[in-house]
């Protein structure tokens, strides 16, 4: 009754909603079978049908229809840490948090096509009911596979970035074939992996990636790009695809960017994203912050020009001496990215735009996220690495399956060490624990991936522990402080409750 006096007062777009299940008979009936134990595949479905209906007349919702629609799936939502994330949402919009802002930029500013493959690619596929896929994935395998899954399916590039991180890398062919980047998508679809981060090289250099994404239209792609090869013909496609989101490239202003990316690439950045926002793509931007952009990318001001030019979200990646140009000098002081962290929070609690930070927002995450923990990365040859800094493998993705990499001795290991590190704004064994990282390449006799690649436990190693020490000094004054009460108690991100559950499965077994 509940759920039926709930939907006779929902506005039209929810009565529509309404009429896309009506092939159950009844709302009613129709959320006890979302809720009480329908097959995962068929519940995929009910909800992607809620998307598809509900989206298009979201795009002009007034507040109280949005607070409906998010009661709505309150009630359908299956895990209690989603229930009460929507909860909280609701609160938000009702308040006019200024966070909630980018829900109502990307209902005004996103094409539909671009929304609804986001909403059931992320909401449905990954999260809200991915995690059953996960759960059986856990009873048959003994542990929690990875969310995302990073690939670098080129190195060609027509840039030659400064520190490139990449940069080692031959730029001459592209070893991995489309029928094996294929095989990586279904093989992570069989472990509800539906998110998949694009990066390089200039990953739009190699044009039968848009069948890939085409022929993976339940699937999420964010791809990394320098942003110099967009035209009209390719924006309008992504448009038509829907589930492809570019992170742009961006250094800062004109001087920033084009002193390292070559003159004249800003004017084109800037010309790329005007493209998107006009066919409303969903977009973002990725910064690397060195020391010498740092004063920039912490202003606020230039988050607000993002904001402006239409960017919804943004990554924030700090200068790792990996790659070519492989200078430690040119990383962040600690206190530049004592500043950053500071910066990043004040933006996500003003302004309406999702920024990520792989280092400050380890809190989030309880800890570092690579080795499969929540993400792997396959190079251009194939190779099976912990994280797109850490050139090191034992695998190939070519003579053995996901599932084997993830169980290798070396990822074990790796994340086996990453739980050592207790204070989560110190999550990295690469810049942070240093020793930690060569201690997992002796110990399990990992391969570098290109030449030069051991220089980050070698001939870098003592610049970096020299450095993170600096830095813990700030770090563990940061964690000890009120600001991370809630991360030092043991809340955490929806993985975190997963893991739980996996170990709890295991001690079962």
């Amino acid at each position: 009754m509940k759920a039926r006096r709930m939907v006779a007062h929902m506005p039209r777009s929810i009565a529509l909603v309404r009429a896309a299940l009506s092939f159950l008979g009844s709302t009613t009936k129709a959320l006890k079978f979302f809720l009480c134990g329908a097959p995962v595949e068929a519940q995929m479905e009910l909800a992607r049908a809620l998307i598809r209906e509900a989206i298009p007349l979201l795009k002009n919702a007034t507040k109280q229809d949005m607070i409906r629609f998010l009661k709505l799936l309150e009630m359908i939502a299956r895990r209690k840490l989603h229930k009460d994330q929507l909860r909280q949402l609701q609160r938000l919009v009702e308040q006019d948090h200024p966070a909630v802002g980018l829900l109502w930029r990307l209902f005004k500013e996103a094409n539909v096509n671009c929304l609804q493959h986001l909403f059931e690619g992320l909401g449905v596929n990954a999260v809200w009911l991915g995690h059953l896929k996960r759960r059986e994935f856990v009873k048959r395998h003994g542990f929690i596979p990875p969310f995302l899954i990073l690939i670098s399916p080129t190195m060609r590039c027509n840039l030659n970035c400064i520190g490139c991180y990449a940069g080692l890398y031959p730029r001459t062919k592209d070893p991995l074939s489309f029928e094996t980047l294929d095989r990586i998508i279904r093989e992570g679809k069989e472990m509800a992996i539906y998110f998949y981060t694009i990066t390089g090289g200039e990953p739009f250099i190699r044009k039968d990636l848009l069948d890939l994404y085409e022929l993976h239209n339940d699937c999420v792609f964010q791809v990394y790009t320098n942003g110099t090869l967009f035209t009209p013909e390719l924006v309008k496609k992504l448009a038509e695809l829907g589930n492809v989101y570019p992170a742009i490239s961006i250094e800062g202003y004109e001087k920033e960017t084009d002193e390292r990316r070559g003159k004249g690439v800003f004017k084109k950045v800037m010309e790329a994203m005007d493209m998107l926002k006009s066919e409303g793509v969903i977009f973002g931007f990725s910064t690397t912050v060195t020391r010498y952009n740092a004063d920039v990318v912490s202003d606020i001001s230039f988050y607000d020009f993002l904001i402006e030019k239409g960017c919804m979200f943004g990554w924030t990646f700090l200068y790792v001496p990996v790659g070519k140009d492989d200078d430690p000098e040119m990383m962040v002081t600690p206190e530049q990215r004592d500043k950053l962290r500071r910066v990043e929070l004040e933006v996500r609690k003003t302004r309406p735009l999702a920024w990520f930070d792989f280092w400050s927002d380890a809190p989030l995450t309880d800890g570092c996220l690579a080795a499969g923990r929540l993400y792997l990365h396959i190079n251009y040859r194939g190779d099976i690495e912990p994280c797109v800094f850490a050139h090191f493998a034992t695998h190939n993705i070519n003579n053995c399956t996901l599932i084997e990499a993830l169980q290798s001795p070396f990822f074990r290991e790796y994340r086996r060490v990453q739980r050592l590190c207790k204070n989560r704004l110190r999550p990295c064994i690469i810049i942070d624990h240093n020793e930690l990282l060569e201690e997992v390449i002796r110990k399990t006799n990992a391969s570098p991936t290109h030449d030069g690649a051991e220089a980050i436990i070698t001939c870098h190693s003592h610049k970096l522990r020299q450095w993170s020490s600096e830095y813990a000094k700030l770090a563990d004054k940061a964690w000890e402080s009120e600001e991370y009460d809630w991360a030092r108690n043991g809340w955490y991100w929806a993985w975190a409750e997963e893991e739980d559950e996996a170990e709890q499965i295991a001690v079962e077994k």
